[in-house]
C-alpha cells in the first residue's frame, strides 16, 4: 500500500520551505560587478601594469570547458571595443591528435573511462603559443579560452586575469541540449558519453589548471550566466567579482556552516515525495534525485552588492581544504569531498535498478579512482509496502543467478530479484548500511537519503527491471563488472547481522538521545544521530560535519562564541559544518512547531582530532 503523497510530511515542514537557492554573503563592501562595468575595470587593472613595465595591457580570460566562449567574445568586444580580441584555443594541438591522446582514457564503455592524469599543457602546441604571445606585444589585447592563462608566462610584462567558471551540474543540461564537450563536434552523441568525458579527462584537466590560479586570479565570472540560447542569460549582465572578493568569501565560508545549491533530476524509477514537499515544477512527471551536498556538481551562490553569482562548490574545496574538511581528512583524500547525501525518490515511482558498487582494488586497477562508492539508506520516509533489497539470500545457487541475470538482458525473461535477493521490508528511520560488493536497491515507494562516499558514478547495474531511460534507450547494465565484484558471503545471514538495524545509543540524558546508526566497519563514514526536544550540542572536533534534519520543521545552528552568525535549517535539508567551526549547537527556533527533532551527521572515521 502507498503512503498517500498529502500525509508523508505531515507535522514536518509548510510545503515550499526547502530552500533551493541558498546563499553565501560576499564580504561587507564587496560589490558584484554586471554588464560592461566588469570588462571596464579589468581592462583598467591591465593599463595600470603595463604603464609600469611600458608593454601593451593585456587581460587572460581563462575559461571552464562549458562556457559558451563565442558569446563571451561577443561580450567581451562589446565593451571593449578598441582591443583586440584573440582565441587561445587556435594553438591548440588539432582536434584529432587531441581525440587520439584521450582515447585511452574514454575507452569503448558507455560509462565508465580511465582517470586521466593530462595536464592542460598536454592539449597545447607550445611553438603556436610562443607564436600567438609575440603576435600580442603592440596592442590592447583580450586572450580567451581554456588555456588562456598559459601566455602568462609568455609575455614581456604582466597581465590582468579573469576566470570564468563553471559548475558541472549547469555543463550537464547544456550538453542534453546539444552543447558539445570542449572542441568536439559531437552535439548529437549519447549524454553519457559527453559525461564520461568531462568527467574522466576535461573537468581532471580544467580542474588542476584552474587550482594554480585561484591565489593571483583579478576577477572571477560566471560562466553558468553566459548562454544565449537560456532564457535566463541571453543578456551581457553575467556577474563578475574581484579575486580579493572570491577568495575571502571562500575563506569565510569555511568558518560557518553552509549549504551548496541542490539540483534535481527526474529518472525512470522517480516518485512524488519531493515534488509535493519541496515545491518543484508540478508539470514534471516526477523526480528521481536531489544532489543537496555533491560539491563536485553543486554550486554555491555567492550574494553582495548587485545580486548574486553562482560558482561552482568545488572551488570552496580546492581553496580551503584544511579549514574545510580539515587536518586529517585532507591528509586522507587530498582536495576532495569525500561524503556525498543524495535524495532517491522512488514514492510512487518504481524500484531503483539492482546493482552493486566495485571494491577499492576492483575501482583502482580498473578505473584509477582511489576510493570506491560505499554507501547507506537512511530512510527519510516510507509506504507500507518499502523495502530494501539487500546481499543475496542462503545457498543460492550462483552460476544460476548469472546465467538469470545474463537472460534477463534480452527483455523477455524478467530476472526472478525474489529467488536469489533480500527484500527486507523498511521503516522510516531505519539505516541500511551497503559496503561495495553487497547487491542492493531500494524498492518503490520509499523516500531515501543516501549518505555514501562521494565516487557516485561507478554503479554496475545488474537488473533493470525491464526498463529503457527516458531517452527511450535501454539504460546500461554492466554484468561482466559486476559478477567480478559481488560478495557471494553477504547472504541473509550475514547482511541481518551487519547491514540492517545496527542502532546503538551512545549516550542520553533528559533532552539528548546520541545513536550510532552505522555505517558498516568496511565503511570509511561514521553516521550519529541526534534526538532531541530543545537543542544538542555538537563539535566539529577538526574534521567536517556532513548533515540533514531528518525530524521536525525547523532548527538553527549557532556558535557558543558567537563566531557565526545563526544559520536556519529547514526538514530534509543537508547543511555543512567545516572542520575550522569547532563548537556549534543545533536547536529549536521561535518558529518551530515540531515537538522533536532529529539530525544525522557524518564524519570520516578516525579524522578528529581526539581520535588517536
Amino acid at each position: 500500500m502507498t503512503t498517500p503523497i498529502s500525509n508523508m510530511h505531515e507535522g514536518h515542514t509548510t510545503r515550499g520551505r526547502y530552500d533551493t537557492q541558498p546563499t553565501i554573503a560576499l564580504p561587507d563592501g564587496e560589490r558584484i560587478l554586471r554588464g560592461d562595468a566588469g570588462w571596464l575595470e579589468a581592462a583598467e587593472v591591465a593599463e595600470v601594469r603595463a604603464r609600469v613595465t611600458g608593454t601593451a595591457p593585456v587581460v587572460l580570460v581563462d575559461t571552464y570547458p562549458g562556457v559558451d566562449v563565442p558569446a563571451l567574445t561577443a561580450q567581451v568586444r562589446a565593451a571593449l571595443p578598441e582591443w583586440t580580441v584573440v582565441d587561445v584555443e587556435t594553438a591548440a594541438r588539432p582536434v584529432a591528435e587531441v581525440e587520439q591522446l584521450i582515447a585511452p582514457n574514454l575507452t569503448d564503455d558507455r560509462v565508465f573511462g580511465i582517470m586521466s592524469h593530462f595536464a592542460l599543457a598536454d592539449f597545447y602546441d607550445s611553438a603556436k603559443l610562443d607564436a600567438l604571445s609575440r603576435g600580442i606585444a603592440e596592442n590592447p589585447t583580450v586572450v580567451i579560452g581554456w588555456g588562456a592563462a598559459l601566455v602568462e608566462s609568455r609575455l614581456d610584462g604582466p597581465a590582468a586575469s579573469v576566470l570564468v567558471d563553471m559548475a558541472r551540474w549547469e555543463i550537464q543540461l547544456r550538453q542534453r541540449k546539444g552543447a558539445t564537450n570542449w572542441r568536439a563536434d559531437n552535439p548529437g552523441e549519447d549524454n553519457l558519453r559527453k559525461y564520461k568525458r568531462g568527467f574522466f579527462v576535461e573537468w581532471r584537466v580544467a580542474d588542476r589548471h584552474k587550482r594554480e590560479l585561484f591565489d593571483t586570479l583579478d576577477f572571477v565570472l560566471d560562466g553558468n550566466a553566459i548562454a544565449p540560447a537560456e532564457p535566463h542569460a541571453d543578456s551581457p549582465d553575467a556577474g563578475m567579482i574581484s579575486g580579493a572578493a572570491f577568495r575571502q568569501a571562500l575563506k569565510d565560508a569555511a568558518t560557518r556552516p553552509l549549504r551548496v545549491v541542490p539540483f534535481f533530476d527526474p529518472g525512470v524509477w522517480g516518485g512524488q515525495w519531493m515534488k509535493n514537499l519541496i515545491g518543484l515544477d508540478p508539470s514534471k512527471d516526477n523526480y528521481a534525485w536531489c544532489f543537496d551536498c555533491v560539491p563536485e556538481e553543486n554550486s554555491l551562490l555567492l550574494e553582495g552588492e548587485g545580486g548574486v553569482i553562482e560558482i561552482p562548490a568545488l572551488d570552496l574545496v580546492f581553496s580551503r581544504p584544511v579549514d574545510l574538511l580539515g587536518a586529517k581528512t585532507y591528509a586522507r583524500f587530498g582536495a576532495e569531498f569525500p561524503i556525498r547525501f543524495d535524495f532517491l525518490d522512488t514514492m510512487d515511482g518504481g524500484n531503483l535498478s539492482l546493482q552493486v558498487h566495485p571494491l577499492t582494488d576492483y575501482i583502482q586497477n580498473t578505473f584509477g579512482m582511489h576510493y570506491t562508492q560505499d554507501e547507506s539508506y537512511y530512510m527519510l520516509d516510507v509506504g507500507d509496502d518499502a523495502v530494501v533489497y539487500l546481499g543475496t539470500k542462503e545457498g543460492i545457487d550462483r552460476r544460476g543467478m548469472l546465467q538469470d541475470l545474463a537472460t534477463a538482458q534480452d527483455g523477455d525473461h524478467p530476472f526472478p530479484a525474489e529467488k536469489y535477493i533480500n527484500a527486507f521490508p523498511a521503516k522510516k528511520h531505519d539505516h541500511f548500511a551497503i559496503p561495495a560488493g553487497t547487491v542492493h536497491c531500494s524498492g518503490a515507494n520509499s523516500m531515501v537519503l543516501e549518505i555514501s562516499a562521494t565516487p557516485f558514478i561507478f554503479t554496475f547495474k545488474l537488473w533493470d527491471w525491464g526498463r529503457v531511460g527516458l531517452d527511450g534507450i535501454p539504460r546500461p547494465v554492466h554484468l561482466d563488472h559486476g559478477a567480478r565484484n559481488i560478495q557471494w558471503d553477504r547472504d541473509t545471514d550475514w547482511v541481518t547481522d551487519n547491514l540492517v538495524g545496527q542502532v546503538e545509543t551512545i549516550r542520553a540524558d533528559d533532552d539528548v538521545t546520541e545513536e550510532s546508526t552505522g555505517l558498516h566497519e568496511l565503511e570509511f563514514i561514521e553516521v550519529r544521530r541526534h534526538w532531541f526536544t530543545k537543542g544538542a550540542d555538537h563539535d566539529t572536533d577538526g574534521t567536517v560535519n556532513v548533515l540533514n534534519l531528518v525530524e521536525g520543521d525547523e532548527v538553527r545552528v549557532v556558535s557558543p562564541t558567537g563566531a557565526f552568525e545563526p544559520f536556519v535549517i529547514h526538514y530534509a535539508e543537508t547543511f555543512i559544518v567545516p572542520a575550522a567551526v569547532g563548537a556549534y549547537r543545533i536547536e529549536r527556533t521561535e518558529h518551530s512547531q515540531s515537538t522533536r527533532f532529529a539530525t544525522v551527521k557524518a564524519y570520516v572515521r578516525g579524522s578528529r582530532t581526539s581520535d588517536n
